[in-house]
């Protein structure tokens, strides 16, 4: 069975539109996890072109401010049948990179999938290529999001 991640490193998306997040980090960070649940949970599956093309699982990874108002753990609202993703939300301890980096490590060792970081940072992207994981950036992300919405 095809079980691929996607690793979404919150900050950099959120911070790829300039939207005002800097005022309210955690309702931004709120803003994004409700465009990806809709994604999962396959409420806005008719604008998908393939279903089949999202992943199994979607791990949301927010630091500080961010974390505020977002329960970490499984949305519960992405269960919803066989073929849609899971939203896990990841409460990053300390660094959001080392959480992104963990995340991407356990995925790439489940060997399972593909497993695909969306982030824009350098750093970030040379220490999960590492691991074995591919990236993506922020626009690609907002792209699909926009589309299914």
């Amino acid at each position: 069975m095809d079980e691929r991640t996607w690793i979404v490193d919150a900050a950099n998306v959120v911070g790829a539109r300039p939207d005002g997040w800097w005022r309210d980090r955690a309702a931004a960070a709120l803003r994004l996890h409700k465009h990806l649940s809709k994604l999962c949970s396959g409420v806005s599956a008719s604008r998908t072109a393939d279903r089949g093309d999202l992943p199994a699982q979607v791990v949301l990874v927010l630091e500080g401010a961010a974390r505020a108002g977002i329960v970490a753990g499984p949305d519960p609202d992405t269960h919803t049948g066989p073929r849609t993703g899971r939203l896990v939300v990841v409460h990053a301890p300390g660094s959001g990179d080392d959480a992104v980096v963990e995340a991407a490590v356990e995925a790439v060792r489940r060997q399972r999938g593909a497993v695909l970081v969306i982030t824009a940072d350098r750093e970030l992207r040379g220490r999960v290529h590492a691991v074995g994981a591919a990236t993506a950036g922020p626009g690609w992300l907002w792209a699909l999001l926009d589309n299914n919405s």
